[in-house]
């Protein structure tokens, strides 16, 4: 099927992206001259609802926010049909940048840096009630300023919680995620330290999540009491400051109150290895 040529009045300039039944383009703005990042969900049929909901419920969220490192929310256009909401488009801010798994840093002291913007985000989202519940490399934009932007707000939830479905993306999710419990801060310190542990160690951590099957996600039956902790990286790879390596473990730890208590927390250390 072609792209259209314009939704709601914006042109649309090309096709950036896909996931969860929705669409994302590079709109501009005639009047304004402004480029923008639309994300479009058209209802197909009755199972499509929920996605309608989850792009409703990722602009109720975003548009509480307000952090440079997080994508700003512009507007939510509802596209009626017979008095039906028949789709939703969310205009949100272009982004000219790169995901962190295509533009991977440098030095370990540029991935630092990075994630010091990541969990300054994160920290926002917390003191405004809300949690990520998905970061992952592909979730976080760097810019040729290496200005850092963590996009996609589509599991978001507020504190505490309680999802119907397992949501989340193998490789990065907290056991709490699979079990379908709360989602808490704590939640996102373990996909903060599971993506930190791919960006160092180029792998990921061993997870209770096996491959995507359909639209469901299901949790491995795993014996939970003899989890091991996953590698630190510093003993895979030496130049990994011990600091650094010693952080992502406490955070990636399977049980949560084993995880440090707050982003505040992991902020505060993770600027301690920059000295």
């Amino acid at each position: 099927m072609e792209d259209p040529r314009k939704i709601a009045g914006f042109n649309v300039l090309a096709r950036i992206g896909e996931g969860a039944r929705s669409t994302l383009y590079a709109v501009h703005d005639t009047k304004s001259r402004q480029l923008w990042t639309l994300k479009h969900v058209l209802r197909n049929n009755d199972k499509d609802q929920r996605f309608i909901a989850q792009v409703e419920r990722e602009y109720a969220i975003g548009s509480k926010l307000d952090h440079p490192a997080l994508r700003c929310m512009h507007k939510l256009l509802k596209h009626r049909k017979l008095l039906r909401v028949d789709g939703v488009s969310l205009l949100m801010e272009f982004i000219d940048g790169t995901s962190l798994d295509q533009q991977l840093p440098r030095t370990y002291a540029d991935a630092t840096e990075i994630f010091v913007q990541v969990a300054d985000a994160l920290l926002h989202m917390h003191e405004k009630g809300f949690v990520h519940a998905d970061l992952k490399p592909t979730n976080i934009l760097i810019t040729d300023q290496s200005q850092v932007k963590v996009i996609d707000l589509g599991q978001a939830c507020p504190v505490g919680t309680v999802k119907k479905r397992i949501q989340g993306t193998p490789g990065y999710m907290a056991p709490e995620q699979a079990r379908r419990e709360a989602i808490d801060e704590r939640t996102d310190i373990f996909n903060f330290g599971a993506t930190l542990y791919w960006v160092l160690v180029r792998e990921v951590i061993p997870t209770m999540m096996p491959p995507a099957h359909g639209d469901e996600l299901v949790p491995h039956k795993v014996d939970e009491e003899n989890v091991e902790p996953p590698t630190p990286p510093h003993e895979c790879n030496p130049r990994v400051p011990k600091a650094l390596s010693e952080l992502v473990v406490d955070c990636v730890a399977f049980d949560r109150d084993d995880r440090p208590e707050s982003m505040q927390d992991v902020l505060g250390r993770l600027r301690n290895t920059i000295g």
